[in-house]
Parts: C-alpha cells; sequence; structure tokens
C-alpha cells in the first residue's frame, strides 16, 4: 500500500473515503441512469421495472454490474406490493403502452422514457396554490404511481396520507431494502429525496411554481416550510433502510431557472434545514444534484451544508468550468460529475469518453473528493460502450497516487 493512500475492498468503502474527502485506492465512478436506459438495457420489462420495487432493484443491480460502478442511487420509491390489482387493462401501440387503471386514470408508459399519469379526460392533475393549504403538506412525491395528488395520497386508493411520522407507508422503502439484499455491502447505495423547492415546483407544475416566487412569497415559503420536514422524515426512513448517503435532487434551483436572490430566498434557508436535519438523526454523507447553469452559486450551495456538490454540467450544457468547482470546493465539499452526457456519451464515442475522463480525473483527481460521473443522468439510448468506458478510464488513469 502506497503511503498516505487507503486501501478499501469494494466500491462501498471507495465511494465512502472519496465522500469523506479522503484519498481511495483509485477515483471512484458512479453514475445515475435515465429510467429509460433501464427500460432499453436490461431484459426486464418496462413496465415492471417502473411499478415494482422487486424488478427495479433488480435493473439497478443489473446494470451496476455491467458497468462497473462503485455506487447505485436509488431513484424511485418503494412500490404498493399490491399494485397490480389497481390495473383494468394494458394496451399497446407504436413506442408505448397505455396502463389503464380502475378508477379511470391512465399511464403512458414509453419504451424508453418516464411514465406520466393522465385523468380520465385527457390532462394531467396539478393543484393550485390558492388551492393548497400548507398544513395539509408533508412531501409531494411525483414518482408515485399515481403521480401528483392533493391532499396527498399513495397509489389509488384516494385515502389522504396523514402528515408526520406515519406518512410514509412501510413499502415506501423496499427498493433500498432490495437492493442493499442483492449488492451485500459491496456497493454503496444512495437513496434521493426531492428537496423543498424541487417538491413545489413538482406540485404546481413548473411554470406556476415559478409564477408563486412572484405571486405570494408569503404562502411559498409557508409550503416549503412544510415540506423541508418531510424530506428530513424521508431521509430518515431511507437511511434506516440501509441507504449509506443521501442525495438531494434541486433540479430546478440552476441559474436557466431562478435566480441567485431567489436561490438565498427559497432553495437555501430550507436545503439547510433538510440537511441539517438529516445529520441531526444520521451519520451519512449528504450531497446535492442540480443541474444546468450553477457556476455562479457554488458557494450558495456550499452555505446549505452540503457536502457535496453532483453534476457540475459543463458549458454548453451548463456554467461549470471543472478547475473552478475544485478551486472553490477543496477540502470542504467533495464534487462529482461534469462529463457531457449528451456530447460525449450519447453522441460520441469510448475513445471520447476515455479522452473525457482522463482529464476529468487530470482536473479534479488530486487530493482525492473527486467521483467520474456523467453531469446529469445517462441518456436512455446511450451506448453500453460508452458508458463501460468510464471504468476503464478510472482503472487506467485514476489510481492514486495520480500521475
Amino acid at each position: 500500500m502506497v503511503a498516505g493512500i487507503d486501501a478499501p475492498v469494494n466500491g462501498r468503502e471507495r465511494l465512502a473515503l472519496a465522500m469523506r474527502l479522503g484519498t481511495p485506492d483509485r477515483v471512484p465512478v458512479m453514475c445515475q441512469l435515465a429510467l429509460g436506459h433501464y427500460f432499453l438495457n436490461t431484459d426486464l420489462d418496462a413496465i415492471e421495472i417502473w411499478h415494482d420495487s422487486e424488478t427495479f432493484a433488480e435493473a439497478l443491480a443489473q446494470l451496476q454490474q455491467r458497468y462497473g460502478f462503485d455506487g447505485i442511487l436509488v431513484n424511485l420509491p418503494g412500490r404498493d406490493p399490491d399494485w397490480r390489482r389497481a390495473i383494468a387493462a394494458i394496451d399497446s401501440r407504436p413506442g408505448e403502452r397505455i396502463i389503464r387503471w380502475k378508477n379511470g386514470c391512465y399511464t403512458v408508459a414509453p419504451d424508453d422514457d418516464n411514465p406520466h399519469v393522465f385523468q380520465a379526460d385527457g390532462t394531467r392533475y396539478f393543484p393550485t396554490l390558492e388551492e393548497i393549504d400548507p398544513d395539509r403538506l408533508f412531501y409531494a412525491e411525483p414518482h408515485d404511481l399515481s403521480s401528483i395528488t392533493y391532499p396527498y395520497s399513495w397509489g389509488f386508493d384516494g385515502e389522504p396520507a396523514p402528515p408526520g411520522p406515519d406518512f410514509f407507508p412501510p413499502w415506501h422503502y423496499d427498493t433500498i431494502r432490495a437492493v442493499v439484499r442483492r449488492v451485500g455491502g459491496t456497493v454503496s447505495v444512495h437513496g434521493e429525496i426531492f428537496s423543498p423547492f424541487s417538491q413545489l415546483m413538482e406540485l404546481l407544475d413548473y411554470t406556476a411554481g415559478l409564477m408563486a416566487l412572484l405571486d405570494d412569497p408569503g404562502k411559498v415559503t409557508a409550503c416549503l416550510d412544510r415540506l423541508t420536514e418531510g424530506a428530513i422524515e424521508l431521509a430518515s426512513g431511507q437511511v434506516q433502510a440501509g441507504a449509506d448517503a443521501i442525495l438531494i435532487s434541486s433540479a430546478f434551483a440552476g441559474g436557466g431557472l431562478i435566480s441567485r436572490d431567489h436561490y438565498a430566498e427559497f432553495v437555501l434557508p430550507y436545503e439547510r434545514r433538510v440537511v441539517d436535519g438529516i445529520h441531526a438523526r444520521h451519520e451519512v454523507p449528504v450531497y446535492t444534484h442540480t443541474c444546468g447553469a450553477i457556476g455562479d452559486r457554488l458557494d450558495l450551495m456550499e452555505a446549505t451544508h452540503t457536502q457535496g456538490i453532483d453534476t457540475l454540467d459543463p458549458p454548453p450544457l451548463g456554467t461549470v468550468e471543472l478547475a473552478d468547482a475544485k478551486r472553490a470546493t477543496a477540502g470542504r465539499l467533495f464534487i462529482k460529475g461534469n462529463i457531457d452526457p449528451v456530447n460525449t456519451v450519447l453522441l460520441g464515442t469510448p475513445d471520447g469518453v476515455r479522452a473525457a475522463a482522463r482529464e476529468r480525473i487530470r482536473v479534479a483527481g488530486p487530493g482525492g473528493g473527486y467521483i467520474l460521473s456523467t453531469a446529469c443522468s445517462v441518456a436512455p439510448r446511450a451506448p453500453a460502450a460508452n458508458v463501460m468506458a468510464l471504468l476503464e478510464a478510472v482503472e487506467r488513469w485514476g489510481r492514486y497516487p495520480l500521475g
């Protein structure tokens, strides 16, 4: 063993060291995969992957093994094991299937993208800000089988979930438990929660959500306050189910959507409460996923008390130069990402991916605290050979001490 270099025996230990700013044997590699990538790149049925906890866990494990990732992000909640009883019929048409539910709603399930739930009249339901009573909020889960509802209910039973510790049904954590069983402690398992701001955007729909910041900021803050409590409770349940780290999905907080001032008002204080609330209960790394133009707000993101920043979209997708991010965060935060998922991984070649990965390792790898990853998700139709090139790169150029 080289002096000063820790020697983890598996991906779980490797990622744990990197997230705590230690220096593992090599740079870890871990990407978030778009759900459509699982649909297209496993031998599992796409409807089952989306709707069934055990099937999604199997898809996560299959592609982790294929790509050699050191960690798995569980980015769907567990499912009601009796979900099939709510189905009236499944129809097929080119490129998608339609699941018709007994309550009259239907789900459009593309072969390569996330399903979406529609009301019987063909519309998607979103409550208005005027309709919402903040005291009835706790958490808004856009990936539930019935999508967004208010007052919030799970699946298609229509029974409002009581705000508080009993809000999340026991099966909500089944996917994490199933993944932990499959990987046997060798792979780092990460849970995902939506930030309070992201929850509000999903609850109201994006345009209405952004307008609400201007029209009624007082009610917005009351809603964010309640959604913060639910995020803490969900993260705690994920850790108890076996998650090694928690990712806060804060996708709508970049410069393409809100200003620094709005970030400081509507995102920062609530995400800080989430991070602090998780750490008051559990000693696990908590990090933040924000897409797009975040080069102007890394300092604000750090002020949330997050321990790491994920995606770091490079131009033209975002505004982060990796060298700048490394200098701005070194010794305080771990960073993850920066490989262009579109131009490099989706549209590029294995040689191009290896070259991009080698450059990221050169820039951000020294001193540890860097996780090689695409910036945002691996696209559904990204070639598997391009994704596998990431592991080849860290094995070839990512061994510490870097030289």
